[in-house]
Order: structure tokens, then sequence, then C-alpha cells
């Protein structure tokens, strides 16, 4: 059985599609404690199915202090920087920095941060010299990021970034997270603001991180409206999320008219995710980028998070191939993390018998709230 991207229509084999990658890069996002090797199983597997050739492959660029402090302060950069030299566990600053229990401090930090902050730069670059339609740095997405603290095994909030730097051409820039968790600390940057519009859609419950991201956090200010939160219980699948994600991305559509786009696509949100929350397949997390890429806008795309390692890496190259219009076989060819996806060595994630946990009744009492508050948009 094939498993297919999109269809392999004029759309999407016109589309000019940017995907960043150096072997410096995998083996510094490697590293990271959390997802170690992710990047690795990723990229091997996007290679493995022949994917690479149908892209343009760019170098990242290491990120400097300067343009990591477009958002970041000087004295977190500096702080990460000294620590990252030293590896100091027991630096009492760290606390108020963020970093130690769920970003902790490990020699190298400072560069993983400048590696990733600069790879998401790169790609939102190469959109601003018209070199590519779409680009991609799936091991970019670390949303929960502050401009003074780490947060969520974020260092640095290369999303933040991203959008900054396309603001220097664009002016209404999208932002648009399906990772599980709120997008806090992107919709923390820009809540002031009405040039950038953040919607996530994401679980929220009670003692769920970062516990941020109500229906009625709609933003602050000049910036009010401008922030759109679709709280989601456990359990949720394909079709129904797609139904919510249409619904609520034709209405941003038509108040924000975007002129570009950043997707986080994190993976958590696949059945099988050690989270254990929603019920997704790479199917229908594909629909909805489809319909956003309907668009045609200059769109950057992201990782995020992802905790079943093979799952992730199944879900980013499905939907690799959903933006190249390419159809894939389910069959995992055989590669150097091959024996990573048994014991059936497919490329599908198969949807769990967990209960759904969203009330119809409840969730288009949320889609028409949103909808009102859109109308506010001007």
């Amino acid at each position: 059985m094939s498993r297919r991207g999109d269809s392999d229509d004029d759309c999407c084999s016109k589309r000019r599609v940017a995907y960043v990658y150096s072997p410096e890069y995998i083996e510094t996002c490697d590293s990271l404690s959390k997802v170690p090797n992710r990047a690795s199983m990723v990229h091997s597997l996007i290679e493995a199915y022949g994917l690479l050739k149908h892209m343009s492959t760019i170098k990242p660029q290491l990120a400097t202090i300067e343009e990591m402090a477009k958002f970041h302060t000087d004295s977190y950069l500096e702080h990460l920087h000294k620590i990252s030299q030293d590896g100091d566990n027991d630096d009492p600053q760290s606390v108020d920095y963020g970093l130690g229990y769920d970003c902790p401090v490990v020699e190298g930090i400072f560069d993983y941060a400048a590696a990733v902050g600069g790879a998401t730069l790169t790609a939102a670059q190469c959109l601003l010299d018209q070199k590519c339609d779409v680009a991609i740095n799936w091991a970019g997405g670390w949303h929960h990021a502050k401009k003074d603290e780490a947060s969520g095994f974020c260092y640095v909030n290369d999303a933040v970034l991203g959008i900054l730097r396309l603001r220097e051409k664009y002016e209404r820039v999208l932002y648009v997270d399906v990772d599980l968790h709120h997008g806090d600390g992107v919709e923390d940057a820009f809540s002031f603001t009405s040039k950038v519009m953040t919607v996530s859609l994401h679980k929220f419950s009670p003692g769920f991180f970062p516990g941020t991201g109500d229906l009625c956090d709609t933003g602050l200010g000049k910036g009010r409206w401008y922030a759109v939160n679709v709280p989601l219980e456990d359990g949720i699948k394909d079709d129904r999320y797609y139904q919510i994600f249409t619904s609520v991305m034709q209405e941003v559509r038509a108040q924000f008219n975007p002129e570009a786009m950043v997707m986080q696509l994190g993976a958590d949100t696949m059945a099988g995710d050690p989270m254990c929350s929603f019920n997704m397949t790479p199917v229908g997390v594909g629909k909805c980028l489809q319909y956003v890429l309907g668009w045609q806008l200059p769109t950057l795309l992201l990782g995020g998070g992802g905790y079943n390692l093979a799952n992730t890496a199944r879900c980013w190259t499905y939907l690799t191939a959903a933006v190249l219009g390419k159809t894939l076989s389910s069959e995992i060819p055989d590669h150097e993390f091959f024996t990573e996806y048994g014991p059936d060595y497919s490329l599908e994630i198969s949807p769990s018998c967990r209960p759904d946990r969203n009330d119809t009744k409840h969730l288009d009492q949320v889609i028409s709230t949103i909808k009102g508050n859109l109308k506010n948009v001007v």
C-alpha cells in the first residue's frame, strides 16, 4: 500500500522547496538530551525515500548574538554563553533564566541555540530572497523559550526569530502552531502587535504544560484579537481536527489576510507519542498543511515536539512528501535506522483506541467564539 503526501498535481510540482541541512547541523541537533539522534532519524528517512532530489538543500548559518538579540535579552544570551563554556550546573543565576529541570545546563548549549536559531533564519532568508516558496527546518520549532528564559526544552525561540526576519519584508505574518503544547513563547512575543497573528491548536488541561492558551486569551493592547487559541481535550483524531482547523483558518485568512506564514508542526500529537494525549496520524496533519499551502504564501515549516522518535520521523517525512506532492511506499526503505521502525516497518501510524474526550457541542461553541473574536480584527 502506498501513502500519498499529495497528488502529483501542477501546483505541487511547481512548488520550490528548500530544505535546511548540513551534517554539522544534524550532529549538533542530535545532542539535545530530550530527543537524542532525532534529527538524524528524520533526515535519514527523508533521504532514504529519495526526497532530497526534489528539494534544494541550503546550508544553515550560525545565528550571531546580534541576530538572537532581536528577541532574546543580552543578559540571557550572555549567561547562556557563559554556562555553555564551563557546563556549570550550580550557577545560582541559571534558575532565574529557566535553566535546570526541563532545560538542563550542558556544555555547548549556546552553540546548539545558535545552530537552531541560525537554521531558521537561513530558511526565512531563503524565502525573503524568493529562492523558494516553502522552506523547511524540521530541527527547529522551539516555541516555548521567552526573551529572557529557557522553557520546555527550548533554549532559543527560533520561531520568533524567523517571524521577525520575515517581518523585514512582509507586513502581516501568520504563525500557526499544531504542536500538542500551546505555543506560549511565540504568542507572548507578539501579544501586543497587530502585525503578527498567532494561532495555536493544543491540549488545554489542568496541570498540563505550559498551562496557557485558553480560549479567552486573545492578545493585549493593539494585539488584542490577534492571538487565536483553540483548546482541545485528549483523544482527538484526524477528521475532527481537520474540521476544526479549516473552520478556524478560513476565518483567519479572511480577516487577517496574511502575506507570509510560519507553521510549527510538532509531532507529539501523533498516536503512540509518550505524551499519550491526541490520537492523530500524519495523514490528518498533512491535510491541514495542504489546506494552508493552498493559499500559496511564502511559508516556513518548522518541527517542534515529538518524543516517539520513529513516529516523528514518519510524520515529518510524510509531510515533506506532501509539500512536494510525492507518493511514498508504506514500506520503510532500508537505511541506517531501519530497525527503529519495527515490528511492522511501515510508514503508517495507526490511531489507538483512546477515546475522544472532545464534546461536539463544546467544540462548536469554541469555533463560534473564535469566529466572533476574529470579526474584531481590523
